[in-house]
């Protein structure tokens, strides 16, 4: 008779083995679909019909992919064991049990969590679909996902406390990252947190070829939390912060509009992206499932090294995975898990700019000890100080890539680890057409806000009519005005870069006379942005480097009750 441990490992497998396709999940209900709390599925294919009775295809839900990606993490692969098994199985289930239990039950569960926080959570048949996607068709992986908990969310607690922050936020990253501390997505969001480059620069998350802040746990964590509280500022409800998270203040604003004002995630519910329709959902099936896995007999898969087995050591001068390998005889697994800001295994340190990094506790005295060595120890590779040194030089963000015969688009976003789209948009490229020679513009760490030629321009509030000349693109035109690509769609609700010969577009050119009235003598330079319709204080933050919601509220006397007016002038500090 086989043991019970053994009877698990099986049943994880077979749990595991299941697929989630994105009709189950990305989009729950169509628009016109009513929302009561406690209502229940017949089946989850029954949602997802045409009026020929066929059902559409949809990719898989970026949230299931998450989850996919746990399989790939190295701990989980070399010893899979559950946490005193024996111990928090309170019900006696057997390993292959998988409980369910009726809407009332799980409406009195949630109910009880609600009472307990000031997140409104509810339960209807939205959740219901993403508590059986944790709980049933992935439970192997949400075993894992709890193991991962005891290894971040002590450090997740600590930092939501600091920033007042609701501690039920911890399971955000649940829903964004699985709790993979290197996952990424196809739209190049990374790490715990999902950050894209362009946010993770409003929250000082540096990327360069060696160092992507967005993969550091602790940087990502405390920018997550300043995220939070400045999308909370604008909305002051907590599942709009998390639609706003998900998909971007523009895009709930839009939905607020289309719902008639109403700032209610369910009320504005129809009117989300798809993939921002499941998010709310997703995140209270998570957060149920945390505080009832033994109920659903889910317990913690052991991810094989934990957060309190390691410690953090500064790092004051150039130095390397391997050097830490050879000479230290840390395990490169463990630096990589641990440390997976640091690209190229290269960690670019100095006295003036040392950097933190996390390995395993037994070595942590062996660092001290031999600290100066180490910097100057030469690997079996050759790598030493001046060889890294000059990689370091020769790497950069920007870089140009020039056509060779028989390369695509495709081919060339593979490369470099980027997708299509992003070339397009960085050369204004108007199809995948290409030439031999042609040469292309290619940022490795992801779209940047501004361009490095580009700076802030204050702008008229009267627009003016462009009339598209022969030969013209949308990159000329913006650059004639000062603008990006971005804002010419934007101002005139362009689908994508075609133009046409004779095409009227509206403009809003650079003001001078307001620009001039900006500069300052100091270090630090003002310039007067114009509210137009539909700018939040988050979009108007994301549109110039560096700049925090609560700088411009603190510049502009601007309390959590103030109300922007289209035409309004801002003022905004831009650090030369």
């Amino acid at each position: 008779m086989m043991n019970s441990k053994l009877l698990f490992l099986c049943s994880l497998l077979l749990f595991s083995g299941f697929t989630f396709a994105q009709s189950e999940v990305e989009e729950l209900l169509p628009d016109s679909t009513e929302m009561m709390a406690g209502d229940t599925l017949n089946g989850i294919s029954d949602l997802f019909v045409d009026d020929l009775g066929n059902q559409p295809f949809f990719e898989d839900s970026p949230i299931v992919k998450m989850l996919d990606s746990l399989y790939q993490i190295r701990y989980f692969n070399d010893s899979v064991h559950i946490f005193d098994a024996a111990r928090l199985n309170l019900y006696g289930y057997a390993p292959y049990d998988v409980p369910v239990f009726s809407d009332s039950i799980y409406n009195s569960r949630i109910e009880k969590l609600a009472r307990e926080t000031n997140i409104p959570l509810v339960y209807n048949k939205h959740v219901l679909d993403f508590i059986n996607l944790y709980a049933v068709k992935k439970r192997g992986l949400s075993s894992r996902m709890l193991g991962l908990s005891y290894v971040y969310f002590p450090m997740f607690e600590e930092m939501l406390d600091r920033y007042n922050i609701p501690l039920e936020m911890k399971y955000l990253a649940m829903v964004e990252s699985a709790l993979n501390p290197t996952a990424g997505s196809r739209m190049g969001a990374k790490g715990l947190w999902q950050f894209m480059y362009g946010t993770g620069k409003v929250y000082n998350l540096k990327v360069t070829s060696l160092v992507d802040d967005r993969f550091d746990p602790l940087k990502a964590t405390e920018a997550a939390c300043q995220h939070l509280n400045d999308l909370y500022n604008i909305y002051e409800d907590w599942f709009l912060v998390l639609a706003a998270y998900n998909s971007g203040a523009g895009n709930v604003n839009r939905a607020i509009r289309r719902a008639g004002g109403a700032k209610d995630y369910w009320a504005i519910w129809p009117y989300l992206p798809r993939e921002t329709r499941g998010y709310v959902p997703a995140f209270i099936a998570v957060t149920y499932l945390m505080n009832y896995a033994a109920e659903h007999n889910l317990y913690p898969v052991h991810p094989g090294m934990m957060m309190i087995g390691t410690d953090t050591v500064t790092v004051k001068d150039l130095l390397s995975f391997d050097q830490l390998n050879e000479m230290l005889k840390i395990p490169k697994e463990d630096l990589r898990f641990f440390n997976p800001q640091f690209k190229a295994g290269i960690i670019p340190a100095s006295p003036e700019n040392p950097y933190m990094i996390r390995i395993p506790s037994e070595y942590i005295g062996d660092f001290i000890n031999n600290e100066q060595n180490l910097y100057a120890f030469k690997t079996k590779k050759g790598i030493e100080k001046e060889t890294l040194q000059a990689e370091i030089k020769k790497v950069s963000d920007r870089s140009v890539h020039t056509v060779k015969k028989g390369e695509n688009l495709g081919l060339i976003a593979k490369k470099y680890h980027v997708s299509v789209k992003q070339l397009q948009s960085w050369n204004n490229l108007r199809n995948t057409s290409l030439h031999i020679g042609q040469q292309l513009v290619v940022y490795s760490s992801g779209t940047p806000i501004n361009t490095p030629s580009e700076t802030p321009v204050a702008r008229s509030t009267r627009s003016e009519t462009h009339i598209v000349a022969k030969g013209e693109t949308l990159g000329i035109i913006a650059s004639k005005y000062k603008c990006t690509v971005t804002d010419l769609r934007e101002w005139n609700s362009l689908k994508n870069n075609n133009i046409q010969i004779g095409q009227k577009l509206r403009v809003y050119p650079a003001d001078k006379q307001t620009a001039e009235k900006a500069k300052d003598s100091g270090k630090t330079n003002y310039i007067i942005h114009t509210v137009k319709s539909g700018d939040t204080l988050w979009d108007i933050a994301r549109k110039y480097d560096g700049v925090t919601v609560e700088q411009i509220k603190k510049l502009n006397n601007l309390t959590n009750k103030s109300k922007l007016q289209v035409g309004q002038k801002l003022k905004i500090a831009i650090v030369s």
